[in-house]
């Protein structure tokens, strides 16, 4: 006897009563059904597509070294449902540790924000520009990500050095990278570095 293949009409992501995403209204209902075996309530559709989840750091800005002059930049990924919005802050501390935030780019000619959409569905990404560095862009910025469900942040320290020779080898055991001057990708500043970190 010929024996029939079972196939979900649904195609489309749900949100689960237990706050779980599932890759169908199918799944949902496999899963609320070993939940009433285990004496557990049934589950039920919150609603279609991926359950709401506030922001996460996917990546985060890093650290750099570079010299007066240079072009830098920070990039930073969030993911979130809904999609988050990400906004560039610079910390800027205060003698006893009291901190403020200035909202970039806000009236620096040297500074470009963008945002963009992606690489990941939910996903976004923003690059804070400088160009040309000057000591006074030296400093703690912050990724600030936030969506209905919650927010996230993540921090990086650009430091700013008048010559290369001043920006040190290592950095806790590991390499540091500088960015090029005139690319956007990263070089190793002391040929003795190892490939890898």
């Amino acid at each position: 006897a010929a024996s029939g293949v079972c196939v979900c009409k649904s195609r489309y992501p749900v949100c689960g009563s237990d706050g779980l995403t599932y890759a169908s209204a199918c799944q949902l209902r496999a899963a609320s059904l070993r939940a009433q075996s285990r004496g557990q309530r049934a589950l039920a559709q919150r609603s279609k597509g991926p359950c709401e989840q506030g922001p996460s750091i996917v990546t985060p800005p890093k650290d750099i070294w570079n010299v007066t002059g240079a072009q830098i930049y920070l990039s930073c990924e969030v993911l979130g449902i809904p999609t988050p919005v990400l906004i560039w802050n610079k910390i800027i501390r205060g003698q006893y540790g009291v901190q403020r935030m200035e909202l970039l780019p806000g009236d620096r000619e040297n500074l470009a924000i963008q945002t963009r959409g992606g690489p990941e569905k939910h996903e976004v990404t923003g690059w804070v520009l400088i160009s040309p560095l000057s000591k006074d862009d030296a400093g703690e910025y912050e990724c600030h990500a936030s969506n209905s469900k919650g927010e996230a942040t993540a921090s990086a320290k650009i430091t700013v050095v008048d010559a290369l020779h001043e920006i040190p080898i290592t950095k806790g055991g590991c390499c540091l990278k500088v960015q090029n001057f005139f690319c956007s990708h990263w070089v190793f500043i002391h040929t003795s570095c190892p490939a890898i970190c």
